[in-house]
């Protein structure tokens, strides 16, 4: 493996994992040199497994051993990349990675990855039946444990809104275990429309790109004509015997505390409230993506 032992943090081939903002990792007038950071061992094979394009690494020395053969399995792929340059390996001590904020997090070991151009739309959801859509979700640790749910029940993709958080942030990533290479996921929406959280605006277009797909769009949300998960089960199933066709379902998630936008919710074709007891009035939003999923993991690709 190709070693680079270093003893301050200062190097700047470090800037990635030691002075660079989440802005300017990903670099919008730059898309091409966008980078994203995985933390810890397990994260990074999954990043690695998940087809991600691998620049650097960055350890204690303790963890080469254990990390070998991934380190081997990646500079095999980089070597079978036309004039892909080696893969370094940055080791440094403990007492310098410590000052990385969260670096204990991290397990000793971090990976910076070439950041994927998005898929468009119609990709994404070639063979999708069951898919999360979050609109404004503006907690990183919620958008990491929607992910984890999504993979972990088969949902066969996850789409964004403009105005959603990254779900390559670092923190995102660490919450999802790495699951956000997994399942499918892409921003939906006009992304040079001005899209201010809790307007609703990317759902006019976004919306009526899921309909013109097939897609029935439910939100997930407290309303008086709403129906509980078992009984929108029911209507398209007996949609399904009636039509033939199996259903594709868009499940609609909303940002903390006000949840999803009016308009949003309007041109959705159910609306869809999880029964709560003991006077509780709603989860927070990772905690019922999880619920629903559940609900209708049978009409997912991913969970057969």
């Amino acid at each position: 493996m190709t070693l680079v032992y270093l003893d301050s943090l200062s190097d700047p081939r470090l800037d990635a994992y030691a002075r660079l903002t989440e802005a300017q990792l990903r670099s919008k007038l730059e898309p091409e040199r966008a980078v994203f950071i995985a933390e810890s061992e397990k994260v990074i094979e999954r990043a690695f497994a998940g087809g991600m394009e691998p620049l650097s690494l960055l350890m204690e020395e303790k963890w080469l051993d254990a990390m070998a053969p991934l380190i081997a399995s990646m500079e095999a792929r980089a070597r079978q990349r036309l004039g892909a340059p080696e893969l370094p390996v940055f080791v440094a001590p403990h007492d310098e990675l410590a000052r990385l904020t969260g670096f204990e997090l991290t397990r000793g070991a971090l990976g910076a990855f070439r950041r994927p151009t998005l898929p468009s739309l119609a990709d994404t959801l070639r063979d999708a039946r069951l898919v999360a859509v979050l609109e404004d979700v503006t907690n990183h640790t919620n958008v990491g444990a929607i992910f984890r749910s999504a993979a972990a029940l088969g949902v066969d993709a996850v789409l964004v809104s403009p105005a959603c958080y990254d779900p390559l942030y670092r923190r995102a990533v660490r919450v999802s275990m790495g699951t956000v290479f997994q399942v499918p996921w892409t921003r939906i929406g006009n992304l040079d429309e001005p899209n201010r959280p809790g307007e609703g605006a990317w759902s006019a277009e976004g919306l009526s790109a899921l309909h013109d797909l097939g897609f029935t769009c439910a939100a997930m949300a407290l309303s008086d004509d709403s129906v509980t998960p078992d009984e929108l089960v029911t209507l398209l199933a007996e949609r399904k015997a009636a039509t033939g066709e199996a259903a594709k379902l868009a499940l609609l998630f909303g940002t903390e505390g006000d949840g999803l936008a009016p308009a949003t919710i309007a041109r959705c074709d159910y609306t869809v409230r999880i029964p709560m007891a003991h006077g509780v009035d709603s989860l927070n939003v990772a905690a019922s993506s999880a619920v629903a999923f559940y609900a209708f993991r049978h009409l997912s690709q991913l969970g057969r």
